[in-house]
């Protein structure tokens, strides 16, 4: 099951590290912003605590030589202060495990807010997009990489980094004390490291290519496991038996993803055995080198148990370092995630010319002048050659098959896009010149994909017009003209019952229920242009008859564009617009076209003939 725009792994291009390095500088500004005291209490903890390997050893050593001297010279001065010494390796160790806990603490803190603020990042350039953004699905496939590990990887690259240079102070100290044991030892630990993170590098570098590739089939796992476990499909699923067919298609999905990481943990097992040999192999070697040295008497007891411990330490910090280095590239890889969907241009939803055009109180004219649209990156039309006027307060039915193009008609309206040929002005003005936010608040709307908000009855209707969120007459008004009323009168807490399934105490509605409420949003705003996109599709015949008696008495004075397939609905329009594969190829009153006996009176014939006895 492989998505016909899928790439091939192979296909993706490998990230060189010089590039990574470019998501550094974004990512520790996120990081500062989002807890500055924090991180600098935070680093200062941390570049004290890279010390404290070092204190130890040589302690440690100090302990040991005690030790020796106190059998070979007893006196009570000598063992007083080896017990000191104990109790001096005692205070560093609590130090660091206190400093430790705290920089945990402070880790979780700056984490919950980085990623509160990652994810206000990723909502607050949501609302820059424009629809074609959304019907883009590279575009969600950036947004869901984005958001899979992006909150979490901004701290992990920052924190690693500061442990690099930690690590990297903590192996000077190191030098310093191996010095005058065996100074080579520290570039031969150095060197046995060097394979684990070419190791660690490589197999980052491809576990991000390989979740980077299976992004559009991880979308569908996840569509998949959502048709099994929302509200909305169960009942098909029940009655068409589909529970086995879907869950069969997640395995079979899941059996694949989980063969492309078991292969790739494979790997990573057998590499991570090569390499840890070869550190091992180092480990010793040196060890015994130091060994052979005691045995002459060149170094004291104590010399070799700070070398042994400097050794195993070292290398585990040289290990780290490199391992962490390699980490870092993974995180980076994700950040470039973030940060490329953070730079998608978005320059659509702004007037075209400054300052923008400006327009009197409506409603106003609408008017489309030869208007030719088509999808990006599509070939069809959606639209050729559209040319209509719609005086101001007329009222404009919109008629044709699914695909005919009404439903992009409004979009243009809207201004979601921007037509690729001709121009649609309000008013005399091009609506590419005016505000989109100012364009839109003359519109009020019902799409036929209503949004059902899981919010209070109250809300379903205010959020029509936010700034009389808290209007409760304002509220109630649009119930009665959006004909639910009587609706909210049977609910348990009328205005105040939360809506939907998703929460607890709430009560979901029937779609003809749901599409009361969105049509009361809609007459929520003192739109100067209506516009209903299949308004009573979902409600009987008389509730329609009902509602339309209504809106002929509520939109007498506004603009309003309907589209619907009863033509019960659109008759008592002004003027009728059919269209049929994109182009306007019949326009007039209901009379008017049906006498003509074109396209609008054979489908209005037969739309007739189903109520006929």
């Amino acid at each position: 099951m492989v998505f016909p725009t899928q790439k091939k792994k192979e296909d993706l291009p490998r990230i060189p590290l010089r590039e990574l390095a470019r998501q550094l500088p974004g990512t520790f500004r996120l990081v500062w912003e989002a807890d500055r005291v924090n991180v600098l209490t935070f680093v200062a903890l941390q570049l004290v605590l890279s010390l404290q390997p070092a204190a130890m050893a040589w302690v440690g050593k100090l302990i040991v030589d005690g030790v020796v001297r106190a059998v070979k010279e007893p006196s009570d001065a000598v063992r007083v202060q080896v017990l000191e010494l104990v109790g001096l390796e005692l205070g560093i160790a609590l130090a660091g495990l206190l400093i430790g806990r705290f920089n945990a603490l402070l880790n979780s803190l700056t984490r919950a807010r980085l990623g509160n603020l990652i994810n206000e990042r990723i909502l607050e350039k949501a609302l820059t997009l424009e629809l074609r953004h959304f019907e883009d699905p590279a575009l969600y496939d950036k947004l869901q990489n984005a958001r899979r590990e992006a909150s979490a990887r901004p701290l992990s690259l920052a924190t690693s980094a500061l442990d690099i240079v930690t690590r990297l102070i903590t192996l000077a100290s190191f030098g310093v004390l191996l010095w005058h044991i065996s100074w080579w030892a520290v570039f031969a630990l150095a060197v046995s490291a060097a394979p684990a993170f070419w190791v660690e590098a490589r197999l980052s570098g491809e576990g991000f290519r390989l979740l980077s590739w299976r992004a559009p089939e991880g979308r569908k796992l996840n569509y998949l496991e959502w048709i099994l476990t929302r509200d909305s499909h169960v009942k098909e699923v029940k009655l068409y038996g589909l529970g086995q067919l879907i869950l069969s298609r997640y395995r079979e999905l899941f059996a694949k993803f989980f063969a492309q990481d078991a292969a790739l943990t494979r790997r990573r097992f057998w590499l991570h055995l090569l390499t840890s040999l070869v550190a091992q192999a180092a480990l010793y070697g040196c060890y015994a080198f130091v060994v052979w040295r005691a045995v002459f008497g060149q170094l004291t007891i104590g010399d070799l148990s700070l070398a042994f411990a400097l050794f195993t330490t070292g290398q585990g910090a040289f290990a780290g370092l490199l391992t962490t280095a390699a980490g870092m590239y993974e995180d980076a890889l994700f950040m470039s995630n973030l940060f490329a969907y953070l730079n998608v241009e978005a320059k659509g939803e702004a007037a075209t010319v400054s300052p923008p055009r400006t327009l009197p109180k409506g409603p106003h004219a609408l008017v489309l002048d030869n208007v030719s649209f088509r999808y990006p990156g599509k070939e069809k039309w959606a639209l050729k050659g559209v040319s209509l006027t719609v005086k101001a307060g007329e009222k404009l039915g919109i008629v044709g098959e699914n695909g005919a193009g009404k439903s992009t008609l409004i979009k243009l309206l809207l201004r979601l896009y921007d037509p690729t040929e001709g121009r649609i002005t309000y008013g005399g003005v091009d609506l590419r010149e005016l505000e989109p936010a100012e364009l839109r608040s003359r519109f009020g709307a019902v799409f036929q994909d209503f949004v059902r908000y899981q919010f209070p009855v109250s809300e379903n209707i205010g959020l029509g017009e936010p700034s009389r969120l808290g209007d409760r007459p304002a509220i109630e008004a649009a119930a009665a003209a959006g004909g639910a009323a009587e609706l909210v009168k049977g609910l348990p807490r009328g205005y105040d019952t939360v809506l939907g399934s998703w929460f607890d105490d709430a009560q979901d509605l029937s779609a003809g229920q749901w599409q009361k409420l969105a049509v009361a949003r809609a007459f929520m705003r003192d739109a100067e242009v209506l516009i209903l996109d299949e308004p009573t599709a979902s409600i009987d015949a008389e509730a329609e008859m009902a509602m339309f008696q209504r809106f002929a008495q509520l939109a007498r004075e506004r603009t309003a564009v309907i589209i619907s397939h009863r033509f019960s609905t659109v008759r008592m329009a002004d003027q009728i617009a059919v269209l049929e594969g994109g182009q306007l190829i019949e326009l007039g009153s209901h009379d008017a076209l049906v006498k003509k006996g074109g396209r609008y009176a054979g489908l209005f014939e037969l739309q007739a003939r189903g109520y006929r006895p």
